[in-house]
């Protein structure tokens, strides 16, 4: 878990207000979608998002003085996510979201070459993407789970759209090698 700050500082940068309210409303449906697939059902993910919105409106002055709101708040989500699956003896609910197969789908499928079956390698496919580096993870579930545009997700996650797209590209090449599966040379 995030340590609650201990000094918030008094002075906010003009150029980095944005009110809680505000990021509340554009953030709110991003996170609950993205809590949904993580807790698998939606009364769960409305108390996890709750409790990350709780959390961040209490650190709000201490959060306008990251480098990245976003990726400070996508922090505090995650922790909640994991705090509510660890205290369940859970597991993280992708794999059994209805749009995972579609997902796979728009990750691998046009990469791969001809001839892979994706519905044989789902499960190794989950379990590849569990093991990506945690940005990966972000990157992947935002873009091909949650169906986020590379600027949306960049946004969400306080990271360049550059950053988004190379993230991508080492995942792929990540998963592919894990599954043995060679890429296709298309972008």
């Amino acid at each position: 878990m995030t340590d609650q700050p201990r000094h918030v500082p008094r002075f906010v940068p003009r150029s980095r207000t944005v009110t809680f309210g505000a990021f509340h409303e554009y953030h709110r449906k991003l996170w609950m979608r993205y809590a949904h697939v993580q807790v698998g059902s939606r009364e769960a993910a409305e108390r996890v998002v709750h409790k990350a919105f709780a959390q961040l409106r209490s650190t709000w002055d201490y959060a306008l003085c990251q480098e990245s709101v976003h990726s400070y708040a996508w922090t505090l989500l995650k922790e909640q996510v994991d705090t509510w699956l660890y205290e369940r003896g859970l597991e993280p609910q992708l794999a059994e979201a209805a749009g995972f197969e579609r997902a796979i789908r728009r990750l691998l499928i046009d990469e791969l070459l001809d001839g892979f079956v994706v519905l044989a390698e789902e499960i190794g496919l989950y379990s590849a993407i569990s093991e990506l580096p945690e940005r990966q993870q972000d990157v992947i579930v935002l873009r091909y789970v949650l169906a986020c545009t590379d600027e949306k997700t960049a946004d969400f996650l306080g990271i360049e759209t550059s950053t988004v797209r190379s993230n991508i590209r080492h995942a792929r090449a990540a998963l592919a090698s894990k599954l043995n599966i060679p890429l296709n040379g298309k972008r």
